[in-house]
C-alpha cells in the first residue's frame, strides 16, 4: 500500500470574496458527540489538530474529500454553565478585521471578541448587529475558509433570522457594501447582494417561531432531503421544520442535532441549462 498522496490529489484553496460567508464552525457542548453526529450525517471525515498543551485541546477539521468544510471545538465550560446552547457560527470574509468590527461598532452592533490573530491562519473578530445576531469577521491569511461549497454535503447558505428586518439591512449594507433584494415568497423575503453574487438571506421571525433568537445559520446541501432528515433523527437530531419545498431553490428541512445547534439541509434544485 503505497503512503504517499500524488501531488495532483492536493486541493486547490478556494479564495472567498470580500463580503463573502467563508468558514462555518460549530460550538459543541460535547465536541466527541458533535463529531460522531456530523460524521454520519454528511459522510465527513475529521482531522483533529492541537491548539493548546492539554491532550484534549483539539480543533476539528471537517472535511469532504480532503476539502475542509467546517470545523468544530469544544465550548468553554464557562460558557456551558452560562447556559449558551451549541450552535453554529458564520464567518464573512472582510480586508480588514480591526477595520470591519470598528465600522460594526459604528453601525450600533457589538463588538463581542476584539481583533485577535489566530496563529498564522488569520485574523479574527466576532460582532453582534443591532437586534443581536453574532458572526465572525475573518481576515484571511494561510487559511481562507471551506475548501468546498454548493456540492452535496457542503455549506451552500447562509440565512438570518431577526426581530428587525428594517434595521439589519442598514447594518448589513453599511458594513459589507451588500445591496439588498426583498421580495414576497408567502413571507418577506431579503436577498443579500455582495456585487453580482448572492451573499445570503434574511427574513423577520414571526410570532409563530416562539421566541427563536437573532441567528445566522447555515444551510448544508444534501442529495436527499427526506433521506437527510429521517437520518438527523436516527442519529438523535430533531426535525424543527419537515421537509419542504421551495418553488424554483429546491427541497429544505431545518433541523437541530442532539445538543441543541440548528442547521438546515437542502437539496437545491437543478440550474437551467
Amino acid at each position: 500500500m503505497t503512503t504517499t498522496t500524488p501531488q495532483a490529489e492536493t486541493p486547490t484553496p478556494m479564495r472567498h470574496a470580500p463580503g463573502s460567508f467563508c468558514w462555518i464552525e460549530l460550538a459543541a457542548h460535547d465536541r466527541d458527540a458533535a463529531e460522531r453526529f456530523y460524521t454520519a450525517l454528511f459522510g465527513w471525515t475529521a482531522r483533529h489538530d492541537k491548539i493548546g498543551p492539554e491532550d484534549d485541546d483539539l480543533y476539528v477539521m471537517l472535511q469532504k474529500d480532503g476539502r475542509d468544510v467546517g470545523a468544530l471545538y469544544s465550548m468553554m465550560a464557562d460558557q456551558r454553565q452560562a447556559g449558551i446552547p451549541s450552535h453554529w457560527m458564520s464567518y464573512v470574509s472582510v480586508d480588514s478585521a480591526d477595520g470591519a468590527a470598528a465600522r460594526a461598532r459604528e453601525l450600533g452592533g457589538t463588538v463581542l471578541a476584539e481583533p485577535f490573530d489566530v496563529m498564522q491562519y488569520g485574523r479574527m473578530a466576532v460582532v453582534s448587529d443591532p437586534a443581536g445576531a453574532a458572526f465572525s469577521l475573518w481576515e484571511a491569511r494561510a487559511h481562507h475558509g471551506v475548501g468546498v461549497r454548493d456540492e452535496p454535503g457542503s455549506l451552500c447558505w447562509n440565512e438570518l433570522a431577526t426581530t428587525d428586518t428594517d434595521g439589519a439591512r442598514r447594518f448589513y449594507e453599511g458594513l459589507f457594501a451588500w445591496a439588498s433584494d426583498t421580495m414576497d415568497v408567502g413571507m418577506e423575503y431579503t436577498t443579500f447582494l455582495n456585487g453580482e453574487a448572492q451573499a445570503g438571506g434574511m427574513y423577520g421571525i414571526t410570532d409563530e417561531m416562539k421566541g427563536m433568537p437573532p441567528m445566522w445559520l447555515p444551510y448544508f446541501a444534501v442529495e436527499d432531503t427526506d433521506a437527510a432528515a429521517e437520518r438527523a433523527k436516527e442519529l438523535g437530531g430533531t426535525v424543527h421544520v419537515p421537509p419542504t419545498d421551495i418553488p424554483g431553490i429546491g427541497r429544505f428541512s431545518m433541523l437541530m442535532d442532539p445538543q441543541g445547534a440548528v442547521f438546515h439541509v437542502i437539496r437545491l434544485a437543478p440550474m437551467d441549462a
